[in-house]
């Protein structure tokens, strides 16, 4: 706890030198002396690093954005009346974005802050003088952060201002946004070296691991195309044999288990104290109700398209979808809800419920089903319906709508993957973004498959573009 805490201290002082630059991408290094002479220690570097660890809590925020774009622009969710500036929020969901969103704005903050932190821990910890071993490790694990946010962000805005060094503000005028192509480039480059440098076991609970840099690597390659890659590497984490499908479905969503078996890349919480960088998501995807003694966020509220998505007979969908709720007194109330991260046994704090979940950002399930997605091999994909108990696609009983393994492996996706942001990144990798959403409603349009560059950062710096459309 004193780690976490000091963390946060760390974190505070990086954003008060944030808070007094007039950067459009607020990059500009720490100058003061006493954080000059922090990055010395190896106790230095590991506050920072928890500092940079932190920052997954922003990022896959139930409410940040890759939320936002995994799941509210796609079919499986929808809103209830959540607090906050109502109009931009709805904007994800219907397609109406614009250029002067207030959370899109937030989101590119959020990620630039985030990358700013990693950038300094890699340039300092180059001359610091410290163990290889540690070094190496250090390095690894950041890069990987990086290579996370950069992937998130290139998939969200396309073309992004591509930051690898901590810049000053006079700099950073001139970084201008890097074509897509570049920005993977990076990304590969520094995961293939990140996977180099880490061990196939977490230093800490929750940090990346040589397996956690392939599942990521993996799926970049095949965002960009690169099936042949793509293959290579996600074949590797499978031959690891470091991971493996728990047997049943439900128990990786007992707030018991945690770091499991089929666990690739998690972000650690630790419920039970306000003072604890507690769960948000049982909170931010209940309906919006105090009939408990909380507020309810009413964030992923699931659609009946996703309830009928899933088979008769599978499991998965009352272990990923809770149907009501009752109050103190008794009373039920019907609602459809992601149940994944539920923690009834949580307290409430000050109408907050201070859950104990973890979030997964990779799991071998994933790591499955693209490699069937990707070799057209139905035998990847077949594990994970086994697991579920459901006939095996090539059987008699298999549904007859998913008649090719492109069609299996995107329904089975999306109800293996439900509400674990991924729904959007998918359909665009496999370019099905367009004719599914708009058979459902949805005024997609290739123009509207990125979003908007905030008006806030093209008043900083005009010589930013912006994407078609906007």
């Amino acid at each position: 706890m004193k780690k976490y805490i000091k963390s946060i201290a760390l974190a505070a002082l990086i954003a008060t030198t944030w808070s007094c630059k007039d950067s459009f991408l607020e990059l500009a290094p720490v100058s003061n002396p006493s954080a000059e002479n922090f990055y010395k220690t190896k106790t230095d570097f590991d506050l920072a690093s928890n500092a940079a660890y932190n920052t997954l809590y922003t990022v896959y925020h139930p409410q940040g954005p890759v939320s936002y774009a995994g799941e509210l622009m796609a079919d499986n969710v929808t809103i209830f009346n959540i607090s906050g500036n109502q109009a931009d929020k709805w904007q994800f969901r219907d397609y109406t974005l614009a250029p002067a969103n207030t959370m899109v704005y937030q989101f590119w903050q959020d990620f630039y802050k985030s990358i700013y932190n990693i950038n300094i821990i890699l340039e300092k910890i180059e001359t610091a003088e410290l163990d290889q071993a540690y070094k190496a490790q250090t390095k690894g694990e950041m890069l990987f952060l990086r290579s996370l946010y950069y992937f998130q962000m290139v998939q969200i805005w396309g073309d992004v201002p591509l930051v690898t060094k901590p810049v000053t503000a006079a700099e950073a005028y001139n970084i201008l946004r890097s074509p897509a192509t570049e920005v993977y480039a990076q990304i590969i480059k520094d995961l293939s070296d990140a996977k180099s440098k880490l061990g196939v076991t977490p230093a800490i609970a929750g940090r990346a691991t040589k397996g956690a840099a392939q599942a990521l690597l993996g799926k970049v390659y095949l965002a960009t195309g690169d099936k042949t890659n793509g293959v290579k590497e996600l074949k590797e984490v499978v031959d690891s044999k470091q991971y493996d499908l728990l047997p049943s479905f439900a128990a990786l969503w007992d707030v018991k288990n945690k770091n499991t078996k089929e666990s690739i890349f998690e972000i650690q919480y630790l419920g039970g104290s306000a003072t604890n960088p507690y769960s948000n998501y049982y909170l931010e995807f209940f309906p919006n109700s105090n009939a408990l003694g909380f507020y309810g966020a009413g964030m992923n509220q699931v659609v009946e398209d996703l309830w009928n998505e899933y088979e008769k007979g599978d499991g998965r969908r009352e272990a990923s979808i809770d149907t009501g709720y009752s109050d103190a007194k008794g009373n039920f109330t019907k609602a459809k809800f992601p149940k994944k991260w539920t923690d009834k046994s949580a307290p409430l704090i000050n109408q907050n419920i201070a859950a104990n979940n973890n979030f997964i950002v990779l799991r071998y399930a994933d790591v499955l089903l693209l490699l069937s997605e990707a070799t057209g091999d139905a035998t990847y994909l077949n594990l994970v319906r086994k697991r579920a108990g459901l006939s095996l696609y090539g059987e008699s009983g298999y549904p007859a709508q998913y008649n090719t393994v492109a069609l299996a492996v995107e329904h089975e996706r999306r109800v293996e993957l439900a509400f674990e942001f991924q729904r959007w990144f998918d359909l665009k990798r496999t370019n099905r973004v367009i004719p599914v959403l708009t058979a459902k409603g949805k005024p997609v349009t290739q123009n509207k498959l990125v979003l908007p560059i905030p008006n806030i950062v093209r008043d900083q710096n005009a010589k930013i573009t912006q994407n078609a459309g906007y």
